[in-house]
């Protein structure tokens, strides 16, 4: 492999995409979305205090994501196939560019123009981040999950090309594979974790609260009277019988490693994430990760209500604790999003490498 040659095709890549003006009006419609993004998210999160700017944080790097997957697609799916259908892959075929170097160039142009939106978003991401409280640690690996996600979206739109003979197709099946890993993966979660249960047993007992006049219900153990709760203290709650039945609960820790392929999991799960005093998180990261771990945790065989107690609910552990106690699967969803670029790649490459034996129908060779 020659950098010179695979600067040239890179070089020649950027020049094709960034010399139309439509380029730049989508950077401009990018920012303009951003701008609305960030001020709308100062608004939405004035209550969250000195915590607004990791909030703010999380929520632009999502958007940034969001926008990209949506647009990277359309800019590398035809890289390929495109060029053949214009006749101008042929003679660059006949060069010393081997198809390795063209393949490879194609991808490291179609990386960069999806890089150009991150730039885009550096001057929101800094107000964000001089909003408060957004650490150090989270900015660094929030942006390089999302710049290696930007690379494996856009290899994939890459190695489409090459493999599918037309470019519309090529550029559909694109957004496909990559709708499958943003919402087919949610799906497949909910519909398959759905489907496998597991029986519980419930038991739960009340106050009986019939017998209390609006002036006479007894004070819960451990309250004593105020004037937003005027209960009755000397009075003891008379519980109910206890009742215990049978029910199916779902079995989503089974079917919790389909959600690890998720983009927008991997870069939650990834990113260190912020937690208020009460073991809550203050921005999307932490909200997405505490719910993807808290998916890990298989149901509990027996379920106890007692309102008659006052600590019923003193084992329920915080979101905090849940991401503490659990397993991070980032590294194994990213592991497998860069295998399955590598496999497509790969097959694009035999399907151009030349002399080629054969060809799908009606593919235009120069």
């Amino acid at each position: 492999m020659n950098a010179q040659r695979l600067g040239t095709i890179v070089r020649l890549e950027l020049m094709q995409r960034t010399r139309s003006v439509a380029w730049y009006v989508l950077l401009g419609v990018f920012a303009s979305l951003l701008l609305l993004v960030t001020g709308l998210s100062f608004l939405a999160f004035r209550w969250a205090g000195d915590a607004n700017g990791a909030a703010i944080y999380s929520t632009i790097v999502y958007i940034t994501l969001l926008l990209v997957v949506l647009v990277s697609p359309t800019l590398s799916g035809n890289s390929i196939n495109g060029d053949r259908d214009a006749a101008t892959l042929a003679p660059v075929q006949v060069t010393l560019a081997t198809t390795l170097e063209i393949i490879l160039g194609k991808f490291l142009a179609a990386w960069i123009t999806g890089l150009a939106f991150v730039v885009v978003a550096v001057p929101f991401l800094a107000i964000a981040t001089l909003a408060g409280q957004a650490d150090v640690a989270t900015i660094v690996v929030s942006l390089l999950v999302l710049i290696v996600e930007v690379a494996v979206i856009a290899a994939i739109g890459v190695a489409l090309s090459g493999i599918l003979a037309r470019p519309l197709f090529s550029v559909a099946t694109t957004y496909l594979v990559v709708a499958a890993l943003v919402v087919g993966t949610v799906i497949a979660f909910g519909l398959i974790g759905a489907t496998m249960r597991t029986e519980q047993t419930v038991s739960s007992r009340s106050i009986d609260w019939s017998q209390y006049g609006d002036d006479e219900f007894p004070c819960m153990p451990g309250e004593e009277p105020s004037e937003e709760y005027p209960c009755v203290d000397d009075v003891t709650p008379e519980c109910g019988e206890w009742e215990t039945y049978t029910t199916e609960t779902v079995r989503f820790d089974a079917v919790w490693w389909i959600l690890a392929a998720n983009p927008f999991v991997i870069l939650a799960d990834a990113t260190p994430s912020s937690f208020d005093s009460n073991g809550y998180p203050v921005d999307m990261f932490g909200q997405i990760k505490s719910g993807v771990r808290s998916a890990q945790q298989p149901p509990p065989s027996e379920v106890v209500y007692d309102e008659c107690s006052p600590s019923f609910t003193d084992d329920q552990r915080t979101p905090e604790e849940v991401v503490e106690e659990s397993t991070p699967s980032w590294f194994v969803g990213l592991g497998l999003q860069i295998l399955l670029a590598a496999g497509l790649l790969w097959w694009a490459w035999a399907r151009t490498n030349t002399p080629a034996r054969k060809l799908p129908p009606g593919t235009r060779i120069a």
